[in-house]
């Protein structure tokens, strides 16, 4: 999340925001062949594992930061993985439990949390996503800085990402 990030004035723009990114990866994502969808970038992470990531970030968007519950049990590990909540240690594990996951299963996956959380982010005031994510944050960033980095910011980021790979492969 940087200083100079996009804020929505309102939850109409908000919504149109994410919509947007989240078509654009899902005509990449659906264009693939299976062969495509499979092959790993010089990252080592294939399409399929791009897609399954998100998948799991909206999850930890809804479960972590929108219901509060602990980020261990959302993510479903020992305590001692999310301590530090080093994104290399999380994003390694991620892809550890995804990796041999069918297409259509990370697909189908993907659709249902963004499907889920676009119901959770209709039934939420644009008031209560302005709201402080953390109590003890002394920036005071709204729940809506990570709305907005799991959504549309992550959708356009992994986006680019496939059609990186896919041009490389």
């Amino acid at each position: 999340m940087t200083e100079e990030q996009w804020i929505p004035g309102n939850k109409k723009e908000l919504m149109s925001a994410i919509e947007r990114e989240w078509k654009l990866l899902l005509e990449v994502a659906e264009k693939l062949t299976d062969e495509q969808m499979t092959t790993p970038d010089s990252g080592g992470w294939s399409p399929k594992d791009n897609l399954a990531h998100l998948a799991e970030w909206l999850n930890i968007l809804m479960g972590y930061h929108m219901d509060k519950r602990p980020d261990y049990e959302v993510l479903n590990v020992l305590p001692e993985v999310t301590k530090d909540w080093d994104m290399n240690v999380i994003n390694a594990m991620l892809f550890e439990r995804n990796k041999n996951r069918p297409r259509g299963e990370v697909l189908d996956g993907l659709k249902q949390a963004y499907g889920s959380l676009i119901a959770k982010l209709e039934s939420t005031s644009f008031e209560d996503l302005l709201k402080p994510r953390h109590e003890n944050d002394p920036e005071k960033r709204p729940l809506l800085m990570w709305v907005i980095g799991d959504t549309s910011d992550h959708f356009l980021e992994h986006r680019e990402t496939i059609e990186r790979g896919i041009k490389e492969n």
